[in-house]
């Protein structure tokens, strides 16, 4: 069969161009479990410091069973959308325990976090509807907006980052629009800064708006018992909408939902594009993620594993003479400055055995490349500190420390 040669040569000038760049983004292929350590191919053991595996869920025995028995009884997929024949009672069953687990009336799945956020704008907002996102929110809700915005003619701004003031003047400015969506991350996971939900929600409640939080990266890591931004301000029930993810911290295997009202979800499972034309997610993947909403039920402690193992490497990365970005989460970001700098520290540390990911534009600002470092519950003091002298050796050749 014969390809468009023009087309190609194209891609392979731009993808040139990448590597010219220092910013190529190469795969490495893992032959073991999501772990604390891996089986790198071509690398052997290496110490993982780049995955959301927050609680160490991956490869817990109890969650890895209760995928293989929903394997067993309920097959490989569905077969089907939802509405037609691809709803399964373990479908339900992740949904209550997820509404139960973050505080709602209701929670309907997606196959995908990124589905979720992508499905519930487009659905629920119309024209002559407002709303408004955090400058450094996730990449889905930002096409979700634009896809609302395509679908529906609603209209939309960007407040800064936190910035409390702006929003205000954003939703000021809409105060005309038949109704006003807020949308902002619990946790930011280039920064690994916390939303301040308490502020955000009294500003809504002030401008009659709805909130959204994106809990993807705070659902089983914030909180007493991990139940996301909400319970970390003590204000579990209080927030409208919440979308989030079972790819990180509940068992990281992947899918995603949105959780609020009984109505919602039941106009999401009517409405929504994701769900009326996806096939539903699969039982063994819904399997593995209620045992591991149950898991983290049962398991608070493992919750306070990951609270004390973020502390300590915080502590010891200052310590050693990095300068993170502040925070309390277990995401913790190293700024460098430019991409190339940021991949080339995770190559050398790599090198090293340790794998910590650079990240440079456009997934951060220009001038502000980081190797974001992720902690696990899974981690010992052992693993970090060796991830920690494998920081000091390689800062000190690049002259970072």
């Amino acid at each position: 069969m014969a390809l468009n040669s023009d087309f190609t040569a194209g891609l392979e000038t731009k993808l040139q161009q990448l590597r010219d760049d220092r910013v190529y983004k190469r795969l490495n292929y893992l032959e073991s479990p999501q772990a604390a350590r891996v089986r790198m191919e071509g690398r052997g053991d290496v110490l993982i410091l780049s995955s959301n595996n927050y609680l160490g869920l991956c490869d817990e025995p109890a969650v890895v069973s209760a995928g293989i028995e929903g394997l067993r009884q309920y097959g490989a997929g569905t077969g089907s959308v939802r509405f037609i024949c691809g709803t399964f009672t373990i479908h339900r069953e992740l949904e209550q325990a997820l509404a139960r687990f973050v505080g709602t009336d209701a929670s309907m799945s997606f196959v995908s976090a990124w589905n979720a956020n992508e499905g519930l704008t487009a659905t629920v907002l119309e024209e002559g509807d407002f709303v408004v996102s955090d400058a450094l929110n996730h990449a889905s809700i930002i096409d979700s907006i634009r896809l609302a915005k395509a679908i529906t003619k609603c209209q939309s701004a960007v407040y800064k980052h936190v910035d409390l003031a702006d929003l205000r003047d954003k939703l000021q400015s809409a105060r005309g629009a038949k109704r006003r969506m807020v949308w902002t991350d619990g946790i930011f996971s280039m920064e690994g800064s916390i939303a301040p939900l308490p502020d955000l929600l009294q500003i809504c409640k002030d401008h009659d708006a709805i909130l959204v939080v994106d809990d993807s990266h705070a659902t089983g890591v914030l909180g007493q018992t991990g139940r996301g931004t909400a319970e970390h301000f003590g204000m579990l029930g209080e927030v409208d909408i919440i979308t989030s993810t079972l790819g990180k911290a509940v068992g990281g295997a992947a899918g995603g939902f949105v959780a609020g009202s009984s109505a919602l979800c039941d106009y999401l499972t009517q409405r929504s594009r994701p769900q009326l034309f996806s096939n539903a997610l699969p039982p063994s993947v819904a399997a593995s993620a209620l045992a591991a909403v149950q898991f983290i039920e049962s398991h608070p402690a493992r919750v306070q594993a990951l609270r004390d193992n973020a502390r300590y490497f915080r502590e010891r990365i200052v310590e050693a003479g990095f300068a993170p970005l502040p925070g309390e989460t277990p995401i913790i970001p190293i700024i460098v400055g430019e991409t190339a700098a940021a991949i080339l520290m995770s190559d050398l540390l790599l090198d090293e055995g340790v794998f910590a990911t650079g990240f440079g534009f456009p997934v951060v600002p220009q001038g502000q490349a980081r190797v974001r470092c992720q902690i696990s519950a899974a981690h010992t003091t052992d693993d970090l500190d060796q991830a920690i002298a494998a920081f000091v050796r390689v800062g000190r050749k690049l002259k970072v420390i």
